[in-house]
């Protein structure tokens, strides 16, 4: 018999769903825009088992893996699991096998060796596939349309990384997917791999570098010529799980360092600079670009750690008002010959997380963005629902070239999950287009799904989609249009 446990990880709005479903044609108020054709993909972290050692923390779930296919002024629903090794072994089992989050010490034995990949971080489309990501891991490649699993990418064993990043972006020159694997040749090491994925799915490259220190890379950004990776004292170690610690730690006696990493085929260790900067928290990326020999980075930066579950290592309490982050853009200049940043600039007043941009964009100077705000100062009458215990509860949008910013509150009982940009057409101006994004309905326990105007969100929903079922905190999502992964009426009617 399964049971939970009571603890903030698995109660309330977080009380595991474990849902498999189809639903067609959700009711909606509102009209959804009839041009709306695509879907939108997203993960929530979501444990087939109670969890084996008595608890957990929530990042470490089962991937379950949500399609909201929007065609003809209507929206379904398909919800499936990701069938990861560690899924199925735990399924055959009966029972929990794996233990504590990255830390295969306390596994059962039964599992040991196998890929520890929850698949829970993003759901991502690319090369006519649904890549179900975990950063500890080979990604996990799903068919977008049945939603059935396949297998581990690993190129037949071509990629020597034994990850893969979460966070992967697109060149919009190239159209390759570029990634890293931290901790790639095993883990709490300081090898990272950087890979470029070709349009029809092919492993074009893979080279290897060493960062300064092991510690959680999340997220990085890319130019044309660059991969731009923050080293931020996120850190973990062998040491930390012989102790059953939390695999990361947070340490504010630690710098911080960005590096700009050549993106070429003959990469070496002596081609990177190294810029460093005193301690802050910075985990999602906004975009970075280069103008001159200037390369900008626009994060969400804190002034402390902003993952209560991985504590300070020095045992100094979680501090919430230090954990709020503000976009800010980082500069160096390749042009000097030291390891200081050009400039720190704090560019909003407004806490925010859950960066995204119009990935057209990618690599490339951008004017908008829009993000998961915290504002404290609105009325607040249920918490849960958001990933860490953030209330995040206002959509945020900010005008990078102007400094304008738009908010749209959520209400008092809700709270939001990231959002998604959905461009127009293809060839749309930046932001002409549509943001898609999941609302918590903390007291009812269900989902809405609402659709925006993307550059005129202080108007409201354009529609808001009612799931009849409890969507869990999820992570990151990404829209494909329909005729780029095979999703037809044809299709789906044979489905």
């Amino acid at each position: 018999m399964a049971q939970f446990p009571d603890t903030p990880s698995f109660t309330g709005f977080n009380t595991p769903s474990r849902v498999e479903a189809d639903i067609r044609d959700l009711q909606h108020t509102g009209t959804i825009p009839a041009e709306l054709d695509g879907a939108f993909f997203r993960v929530q972290p979501d444990p087939q088992f109670p969890p084996m050692l008595g608890d957990d923390i929530a990042f470490n779930g089962d991937g379950m893996i949500t399609r909201f296919h929007f065609h003809d002024g209507q929206c379904d629903f398909k919800q499936r699991w990701a069938h990861t090794d560690k899924w199925k072994a735990e399924r055959e089992a009966g029972r929990g096998l794996f233990g504590m989050y990255r830390n295969p010490l306390t596994d059962d034995p039964s599992v040991k060796g196998m890929i520890r990949s929850t698949a829970n971080t993003n759901a991502w489309i690319y090369a006519g596939k649904l890549w179900a990501m975990k950063e500890d891991s080979p990604a996990l490649v799903m068919d977008p349309v049945t939603m059935e699993t396949e297998a581990f990418e690993t190129w037949e064993g071509a990629m020597k990384s034994q990850t893969f990043t979460a966070h992967p972006k697109i060149d919009p020159h190239t159209g390759n997917m570029v990634a890293i694997g931290y901790a790639a040749s095993g883990l709490c090491s300081d090898d990272v791999s950087y890979m470029e994925v070709s349009p029809d799915g092919e492993l074009v490259r893979e080279k290897w570098f060493k960062v300064p220190y092991y510690c959680m890379m999340h997220d990085f950004a890319i130019t044309e010529d660059y991969l731009v990776l923050h080293i931020v004292p996120s850190i973990g170690s062998w040491e930390r799980l012989e102790q059953k610690k939390p695999h990361f730690g947070f340490d504010t006696t630690m710098p911080v360092y960005l590096g700009i990493i050549p993106r070429r085929d003959d990469l070496k260790d002596e081609d990177i600079r190294w810029f460093k900067r005193d301690n802050c928290f910075a985990s999602h990326t906004v975009n970075a670009w280069q103008d001159g020999t200037k390369v900008h980075f626009i994060v969400p930066e804190a002034k402390n750690n902003m993952f209560p579950f991985f504590p300070d290592v020095h045992g100094e309490p979680f501090n919430g008002m230090e954990a709020m982050s503000k976009l800010t853009r980082w500069t160096v200049d390749m042009a000097s010959n030291g390891e200081d940043f050009d400039s720190i600039t704090p560019l909003t007043e407004t806490a925010s997380e859950f960066p995204r941009i119009d990935d057209r964009f990618t690599g490339v100077k951008n004017r908008y963005t829009w993000g998961l705000e915290m504002d404290m100062k609105r009325p607040c009458e249920l918490k849960g629902g958001s990933a860490g215990g953030f209330l995040m509860n206002c959509l945020f949008l900010k005008d990078l070239e102007s400094g304008a910013e738009q908010h749209w509150w959520c209400g008092p009982v809700s709270s939001l999950q990231e959002p998604c940009f959905v461009p127009r057409t293809k060839d749309s101006a930046e932001g002409d287009g549509w943001i898609v994004m999941l609302v918590n309905r903390l007291e009812e326990h269900r989902t809405d799904l609402v659709v925006f105007d993307a550059l005129d969100i202080e108007k409201g929903p354009l529609a808001t989609i009612q799931c009849p079922i409890r969507l869990r905190f999820g992570l990151h999502g990404n829209f494909a249009r329909s005729e780029d992964i095979g999703l037809t009426a044809k299709v789906l009617e044979a489905a």
